[in-house]
């Protein structure tokens, strides 16, 4: 019984000293700007979100070609007016075991033109701040302690956004033997599918493996812990792996039913001893474009309710944040959101880990500029030598995430009037084809008339329109594609809790205060408003969907207001900077949530100045028609014209002008009285429905801490976001309020960030004070890794007021 024994715990011992894989998420590193005063901090890491914002900051005089213009003038918040020029510098210890095998750096993403040096020599550099990529330092480390050192440089007018600084998503040291699994040769991919059967294709690369002595196993578990093999057997003469297999009655992905199972891959060698392994979520579900059918997910055609996202967290930055993108899934997904284009550069993992999981579409894009610069120092200085590796890299680090449905090789690419561009365009389709033959490929062309002449929107397999829905149906026919998919939508401005008088539809209006109309009115020199896409969507059978400008607002791009101080971040967003939802959500919503009703009443009912004025009230609902009352006064009951049509207007380069009553109920001669504001909605059939109601609000008396969580893991990096507001005594928002707050955090937390959304505040949102936005802000909370309770402590000083809150951390 005891040589049995000692034969079994022989036997796991040594494969184990086999199963050598490790990899470790780098977190603590060294930080300095001038690479002599160094001090502690986190990875993800961005230096520069802390400010101070200051026009002088990457303050860029220039003609912003996309928005028509042709005279150069200052654009102060360009790119967000934050410190993210200049270098930054990193470093950090890793520790190395004996024997040496196969030692690999993976950075998510550094920004930007990050050089790695291992021990004092250049081990491998990147220069897409963007895109992930690999360090081979097996021949740079020794055993024992190893020094890691990175090198960043952001240069003056090299983006057109808030780009961040620092090695702002997560950092791997990754350990292998040498006979290895290559994680990025790795592609599991579903051929054909049905409920009841489905074929898939999984393929690996091996390395370092010589000779014939080598066997791997594919092994595919679904989330009851039921296994398939799909391969047991020698590697094939390429020395990899390639297997199908059936899978019956398969658990399909979807936006609805995010299902998803885990590809194990082994390695052994001759003695039968376990040499690597790599665990990959995957996803089985078909992705399809016909001229007959659409945009087909499993086989069903559906639209795409697509936003478009730039990388920023808000108040966070560029550095990524597991809790801050689930929380920006949710907040889409009750929208009735199902699809994300990550715009303009390569998503991070992190992201398509949550997107697979939560259940989210995507588009990954990559650039937003080839050969031709849309700002002085941005990519087009590396694209001729970096374009293609951008591309590898972006397909092989990406390429078995079930959630990206399509890939976009460029973003308004000025060369989509040349041959040139055609031939380039080309040349990247098919390099992706090659590494992935199983999604299409798009990109978002604004100039349709150039794009179809030179051939450029033809060589597509996904016609992607930025914006000119005036053009769809002029350019549908001459379309081979047979389809047309909205891929920059809307780009309408507002600001939260703002209204302007009178509410009428304008387009590039400017306002002293920097702000934009909530009513849902303005728009851009080159867009339009959401009920021009609604309508081009449900009117033209041959749409596939839109991806709306933007689902958050962001850091720099703050149009219409570029040469406006002190205005340094978006007004696109359906959402603001702090993640609130703006009165836009809810239309959106009552368009897209096909699963629960929507009824909000626009706008707040507490005016001091407008009694007896015109304030026109809107209804954003599902439901097809509503009744008003103030104070208990019919105002009339309306309903949704369901027959309107698009009213072209000339000079108008998108805007199809597509009747607000289409899609709204609107009551424009409403004149303010304090008190209440009710409306009752109907059904198809006439029978009452539903009903809100709002109130005028009276004193400020108390603050409201709503959570979207109160219990956090203890990781150090999960979060929770503290919705902050000023009421009344009833509950009731008081919205025009702007107190000064401070917050403080006790126990197993700590304060991380604030913001109120306003795109004209210079307040750090680091610093633990901060104005409400008309009545509201957001507190960000971070757990520390020591479970227990932690404690939120907001104070308005001016009033007295005092609210706190307890997270459990565990």
């Amino acid at each position: 019984m005891k040589r049995a024994f000692l034969a079994l715990f022989m036997g796991v011992s040594t494969a184990l000293c086999f199963a050598q894989r490790s990899e470790t998420e780098l977190r603590t590193w060294d930080f300095s700007r001038d690479g002599e005063s160094w001090k502690q901090v986190r990875v993800p890491h961005d230096w520069a979100i802390s400010g101070p914002f200051d026009k002088k900051w990457d303050l860029q005089t220039v003609a912003i070609e996309q928005n028509g213009e042709t005279e150069a003038t200052e654009k102060s918040g360009r790119s967000g007016s934050l410190p993210w020029i200049g270098e930054g510098h990193y470093k950090t210890t890793i520790n190395i075991a004996e024997p040496i095998g196969f030692v690999e750096l993976v950075f998510d993403g550094a920004m930007s033109e990050p050089v790695v040096s291992i021990n004092g020599k250049k081990a491998g550099e990147w220069k897409y701040g963007y895109n992930a990529f690999r360090v081979d330092t097996s021949k740079f480390v020794h055993p024992g302690a190893n020094e890691v050192r990175v090198d960043l440089s952001n240069i003056e007018e090299s983006s057109r956004w808030y780009p961040g600084g620092g090695i702002y998503r997560p950092v791997k040291l990754v350990t292998t033997p040498k006979a290895r699994l290559d994680r990025w040769g790795l592609f599991f991919r579903t051929l054909r599918a049905t409920g009841e059967e489905a074929a898939v294709a999984v393929d690996a690369t091996v390395k370092g493996a010589a000779g014939n002595d080598w066997r791997a196993k594919v092994v595919l578990v679904d989330n009851d812990g039921t296994e398939q093999c799909l391969y047991n057997n020698a590697l094939s003469q390429d020395g990899g792996v390639h297997a199908t297999a059936r899978i019956l009655k398969p658990r399909m992905w979807s936006p609805e039913e995010p299902n998803l199972y885990t590809l194990r891959t082994l390695l052994y060698n001759k003695d039968g001893q376990v040499v690597d392994e790599i665990s990959q979520r995957v996803g089985i579900r078909t992705v399809a474009v016909s001229k007959e059918k659409g945009f087909q997910l499993n086989g069903v055609s559906r639209k795409l309710k697509g936003v478009c996202l730039h990388h920023d967290l808000g108040p966070l930055g560029a550095a990524v944040n597991r809790a801050a993108l689930i929380r920006q899934v949710r907040i889409l997904k009750d929208m009735g959101c199902d699809a994300i284009r990550t715009s303009h550069n390569m998503p991070s993992t992190m992201q398509m880990e949550i997107y697979d999981s939560l259940g989210m579409m995507v588009m990954a894009e990559s650039f937003d500029m080839w050969v031709h610069p849309k700002c002085k120092n941005g990519y087009a200085r590396f694209f001729k030598e970096w374009g293609d590796r951008d591309i590898e890299n972006l397909v092989l680090n990406h390429r078995n995430h079930p959630s990206i449905v399509m890939w976009s090789i460029g973003n308004e690419i000025y060369e989509q009037w040349m041959t040139e561009g055609v031939q380039m365009a080309t040349h990247m389709q098919d390099l992706i084809h090659q590494l992935d033959p199983t999604r299409p490929v798009t990109q978002g062309m604004d100039r349709p008339d150039d794009a179809t002449n030179s051939g450029f929107m033809q060589a597509m397999d996904i016609p992607g329109f930025n914006y000119r829905v005036k053009k769809y149906d002029e350019k549908f026919p001459i379309l081979p594609q047979g389809f047309v998919l909205g891929s920059e939508t809307a780009s309408t401005v507002s600001s939260r809790g703002v209204y302007k008088f009178p509410a009428e539809v304008k387009s590039q209006v400017m306002y002293p205060d920097g702000q934009c109309s909530g009513y849902d009115t303005e728009f851009c020199s080159w867009s339009n408003l959401p009920d021009d896409d609604f309508f081009i969507q449900d009117e033209r059978p041959w749409t596939i969907g839109q991806f709306v400008w933007t689902g958050f607002d962001y850091l720099g791009e703050p149009t219409p207001y570029d040469e406006y101080w002190p205005s340094r971040s978006s007004y696109f967003g359906i959402c603001d900077l702090a993640g609130l939802p703006k009165d836009r959500f809810w239309l959106y919503r009552s368009k897209w949530n096909e699963t629960e009703h929507t009824i909000h009443l626009l706008p707040h009912w507490t005016w001091t100045d407008r009694k007896g004025e015109v304030t026109p009230v809107y209804c954003y609902t599902d439901y097809p028609s509503a009744e008003l009352f103030v104070n208990g006064k019919s105002q009339g009951r309306h309903t949704k014209d369901t027959t309107a049509k698009e009213n072209l207007k000339v000079g108008e380069i998108s805007a199809l002008n597509v009747s607000l009553d289409r899609y709204r109920l609107r009551w424009n001669d409403v004149r303010y009285e304090p008190g209440e504001l009710r409306v009752v909605v109907y059904d198809e059939n006439g029978q009452k429905a539903g009903e809100q109601t709002i109130r005028t609000a009276g004193k400020p008396s108390k603050l409201q801490l709503d959570a979207d969580r109160i219990e956090l893991r203890a990781d150090g990096d999960d979060m929770a976001f503290v919705t902050v507001s000023l009421t009344d005594s009833k509950g009731t928002l008081i919205p025009d309020a702007d107190d000064q707050l401070t917050f403080s955090v006790s126990g197993a937390a700590r304060y991380e960030a604030a913001c109120n959304g306003d795109a004209t505040s210079l307040e750090v949102f680091t610093d633990p004070t901060m104005k409400l936005f008309k009545g509201q802000l957001v507190v960000v909370v971070r757990a520390s890794e020591v479970p227990g309770t932690a404690t939120l402590t907001v104070t308005d000083p001016q009033r007295k007021l005092t609210k706190k809150l307890q997270i459990v951390v565990k």
